[in-house]
């Protein structure tokens, strides 16, 4: 019998020739000589409702023995009632489901659109140490895995291609980070330089680091002109009004002959007792002093304004120094070094009179102070303030992923009888949308987070190194989501490619996420729909085998109503039976009707009504069909 018998056009026929039924056991189209049992699988809740409990009930009572809770919108979850999450939990011990939590999509770093913000780095800390809480609720038997993105907001630090006719990826742009400010500018690699030093090929990225030495070396000799500018013309003002080299006029020098006294007078000048005492030394007396506190002033200001420069321009260069003292990279560290005994040397001289600096009486000595601190500043190394955006993200979202770990890590583990700490999943975003979108980015992220974790455990908790990276390495890790990564084929790369990139951080997996897509949209198809090379990244090493692996696919819920489990295990070509018999699902799953059948091409409620059969009789003559007149079809009265 062939395909053109098929009663749905477009579906397969069981008996087919050539169709699955005739294969090997456990093969399918799409995943040939691979198969995932039904019971590694898992699918998420409606992520649109905070009534989870009625989610995971409804996901329970397909037989899903995977769930993953999603409240990636964090109104939802603040939404969820306490007594909704204990009762999950019962659910969860009732039923032996194994769940799952997608934690609020937050950005760890603190970077906006506007810039960067510490404050928002730190309100997102919080908003995913709250979710971490609330996942343990649900499951505070064991290590529930909870996943974060690595990033949300639409600020992309590199943009890549894969040149076909070179072999070989190109930057065309990378993103900078400037520290002191927060605020972000790009450098781009697009086209080639000639000026001698400076040759650089397009999407030449290997020069990137001489650039931002370059340009951070320029901006501090800009603002240590600014400074110095303003500390010698506010000095010479002043030396000029207290000690002129010559003048011939009797009352300057007379005034001239106590600058103290003057000083005195430039202190108290609003005052109307000062004003009588000088207007009583005489006309010629009380112009000279007057124009002398004007010169005075004028100078102030610029003493002033070049003095808040000063001190802005040592914290930022003792902030930089102090962060590269801990570099691994000796030569910055050595660096370093010098320039915090130079900065710490300045800093124990002023410290001396740094109270009397604000003094009207000590302006002459404050342009000398300013103009040593001018001299310090610029022997030391330049501040690295502009950083590219990825090394400057690395270091943010390290501080929070660390933190909620470390936290969390206190609360559930430390002291207790058993370590019931959420495992802190870090997920790679849609490629091409944010920082840490590629397997390398997202490795470094995790072990610098598990770096800090272990600081702060071993200087906090006690804990010896070992015990503490033992710890790291399992609360830390890695959500890998197959379709994310797939979309790096629209700038070009292969499927081979985003194999290569599940190589990187197959040591980190933890946890999976499945969907499908074509490498350009974040379609989030069922699995076997697209070309994500799944089977491959799948049965890449043990980490990948033995993840809870969850079907994610939110458009195909939204416009089809189901969660595509069927699908999922045909593609899978998953045993039917838990003995690992034949047949397999993406032999058995569509034997009754074609595949696309219930997808829009067929009424909801099928043939029952509309074609032949008792069904469709009214209930009082043994149908199915409440209200209807047996004569008209009108609804009864």
């Amino acid at each position: 019998m062939g395909g053109e018998h098929t009663f749905y056009p477009g579906g397969q026929y069981p008996l087919d020739v050539g169709a699955n039924i005739t294969k090997d056991y456990g093969q399918s189209d799409t995943m040939p000589n691979y198969t995932v049992s039904a019971g590694s699988l898992g699918a998420t809740t409606d992520p649109r409702t905070s009534n989870q409990l009625k989610a995971v009930s409804d996901k329970i009572s397909t037989g899903i023995k995977g769930i993953e809770i999603t409240a990636i919108q964090m109104e939802a979850l603040d939404y969820i009632p306490k007594q909704h999450l204990d009762e999950i939990n019962r659910l969860r011990k009732l039923t032996g489901v194994d769940l799952t939590f997608h934690g609020p999509l937050v950005e760890p770093t603190g970077i906006t659109r506007q810039g960067w913000d510490e404050s928002q780095r730190v309100e997102s800390e919080k908003k995913m140490l709250s979710a971490v809480q609330r996942a343990h609720q649900v499951n505070p038997d064991g290590n529930i895995v909870v996943t974060f993105h690595s990033g949300v907001t639409s600020l992309q630090p590199e943009t890549k291609i894969w040149d076909e006719k070179e072999k070989k990826e190109k930057t065309m742009s990378i993103m900078v980070a400037d520290e002191s400010t927060g605020s972000f500018s790009n450098i781009s690699l697009a086209e080639k330089r000639y000026f001698p030093g400076e040759e650089r090929d397009v999407g030449d990225a290997k020069k990137i680091d001489d650039e931002l030495k370059k340009a951070n070396k320029e901006e501090w000799t800009k603002k240590l002109q600014g400074l110095s500018y303003h500390a010698y013309q506010g000095k010479q003002i002043v030396d000029h009004a207290l000690h002129p080299l010559e003048s011939k006029d009797l009352e300057e020098k007379k005034v001239l002959e106590k600058p103290e006294a003057l000083l005195t007078y430039y202190e108290k000048y609003g005052d109307v007792k000062t004003q009588k005492e000088i207007s009583a030394l005489g006309p010629a007396y009380e112009k000279v002093v007057t124009k002398k506190i004007q010169e005075i002033a004028h100078g102030d200001i610029y003493l002033r304004d070049a003095y808040s420069d000063l001190k802005n321009l040592f914290n930022q260069a003792y902030g930089a120094a102090e962060r590269n003292s801990k570099s691994n990279d000796d030569q910055r560290k050595e660096r370093a070094r010098k320039d915090l005994e130079m900065l710490e040397a300045f800093k124990k001289e002023i410290s001396q009179v740094v109270n009397k600096l604000d003094k009207p009486q000590e302006i002459d000595k404050l342009g000398d102070e300013i103009l040593k601190g001018v001299n310090i500043l610029r022997s030391i190394s330049p501040p690295e303030t502009r950083k590219p955006l990825t090394e400057f993200a690395l270091d943010k979202a390290s501080d929070t992923f660390s933190n909620v770990a470390f936290n969390a890590y206190k609360e559930f583990a430390h002291g207790k009888p058993k370590n019931t700490t959420p495992i802190i999943s870090i997920e790679n975003p849609p490629a091409g949308t944010t920082a840490f979108d590629r397997a390398k980015d997202l490795r470094n992220l995790i072990e610098k987070s598990q770096d800090k974790f272990v600081e702060k455990a071993v200087s906090e908790l006690n804990l010896s190194e070992k015990q503490a990276r033992e710890q790291a390495k399992k609360i830390i890790g890695a959500t890998w989501d197959v379709g994310h990564i797939n979309m790096i084929r629209k700038f070009g790369y292969s499927k081979k490619d985003t194999i290569e990139e599940a190589k990187i951080i197959a040591p980190h997996v933890k946890h999976v996420h499945l969907s499908d897509n074509f490498g350009l949209e974040h379609t989030e198809l069922p699995m076997g729909m697209g070309n994500v090379a799944t089977k491959e990244i799948l049965s890449l090493d043990e980490n990948f085998k033995k993840a809870k692996k969850i079907i994610e696919t939110g458009g195909w819920f939204k416009d089809f109503k189901t969660t595509p489990f069927r699908e999922t295990l045909a593609a899978f070509g998953s045993p039917l039976y838990s003995m690992q018999m034949a047949p397999a699902w993406n032999q058995a799953a569509f034997a009754s009707s074609g595949y696309f059948s219930g997808y829009g091409f067929n009424p909801d409620i099928h043939h029952s009504i509309y074609g032949a059969g008792f069904s469709g009789l009214p209930v009082e003559l043994g149908g199915q069909i409440a209200g209807r007149n047996r004569l008209s079809g009108a609804p009864m009265e």
